[in-house]
């Protein structure tokens, strides 16, 4: 009873939070970690090694023609060929619109696209590593959205493409990973827990039978790809909601890791990982990583949450409620 009191909780605050801020995090092709919107500016919390420290803190990049960051379901995706991050769902103004942050330069700007029948409300979506095509799952329908090499928004609008009708119910909340080119759907009904249906990306079809990857429960959860220094995602993290365990899933294998739950249980709190860490994002603002290694099960199974203090120092968590920067 307790645990959906708070699911009640934290669904009312993000209703409340989701008026005026849905920050997101990810990661550059460097491997720094990004976070957009915190307390109204976006971040650089630099690499791995520096983050459980809270001197010097994360840098401030805030600029010019960044995104409000106001929608509902505000979420980054790495483009790694490209070394930018395309943002979804962060303008309520112009809600078709992609932003893409190149990392590089480092700057702004806002992509136009043309959505046809997609539900820019309703979906959950992945960036294929070796097209840079987005896949998305609304109301029933899978779409793509092909981003090209943009680093820099163009003139001409893209559009979202229906691809097929997928073989779930309009009802179905989608928990999708990608690792090997094929999109991983969990939480299927009617489906065994420990599996997936999997939809092939070269193909663009759906294999005609889930697949088996272990242990892992079926329930409603967050799921994000591990990336390779260069080469395409072979292993996905899922995090239930309920923050039970954190199943790492290796589609080399078929085999599931089980490790630590987070230490902050929020069934609404975002995730995204980079080459050796998982990280995560609640909708207080306060960012945590759990330390993971690939085929390092051992070192793995002992690692434990630790909160990212470079970001806590510059954007505390008690006060990550506004997207728009704030005044000096």
């Amino acid at each position: 009873m307790a645990y959906f009191v708070l699911v009640l909780a934290l669904y009312l605050l993000s209703i409340i939070r989701s008026v005026t801020a849905k920050p997101c995090i990810a990661f550059d092709t460097a491997w720094n970690l990004l976070a957009f919107g915190l307390d109204g500016k976006d971040y650089n919390a630099a690499t791995q090694d520096t983050w459980a420290s809270s001197t010097p803190g994360a840098t401030d990049i805030t600029t010019t023609g960044r995104p409000p960051f106001d929608g509902a379901n505000t979420t980054c995706y790495l483009s790694q060929f490209t070394n930018a991050i395309y943002v979804i769902n962060s303008d309520t103004a112009n809600p078709n619109s992609v932003y893409i942050y190149n990392a590089g330069t480092p700057g702004w700007s806002m992509q136009q696209t043309t959505p046809g029948g997609f539900d820019i409300s309703n979906f959950e979506a992945v960036l294929d590593h070796d097209t840079n095509v987005f896949y998305a799952l609304s109301q029933g329908e899978l779409y793509f959205l092909d981003m090209g090499l943009l680093v820099t928004a163009n003139s001409t609008a893209i559009t979202w493409t229906d691809v097929q009708t997928s073989p779930f119910s309009d009802d179905y909340s989608p928990v999708m990973a990608l690792a090997q080119n094929h999109i991983h759907f969990l939480d299927v009904p009617g489906v065994a827990a420990g599996s997936a249906v999997i939809f092939v990306i070269h193909f663009s079809s759906f294999q005609l039978e889930p697949q088996s990857y272990g242990n892992f429960s079926n329930s409603p959860g967050q799921s994000t790809s591990f990336f390779q220094e260069s080469d395409v995602q072979q292993e996905f993290a899922y995090i239930p909601q309920d923050s039970s365990s954190t199943y790492v899933i290796n589609v080399e294998t078929n085999t599931t890791q089980s490790l630590a739950g987070p230490t902050t249980k929020d069934p609404l709190a975002s995730y995204f990982a980079g080459v050796t860490s998982l990280v995560q994002l609640s909708t207080s603002g306060a960012v945590s990583f759990l330390p993971y290694t690939q085929g390092d099960s051992q070192g793995n199974s002992a690692a434990t949450w630790i909160p990212v203090a470079a970001l806590a120092a510059a954007a505390p968590a008690s006060s990550s409620s506004s997207a728009a920067p704030s005044s000096a």
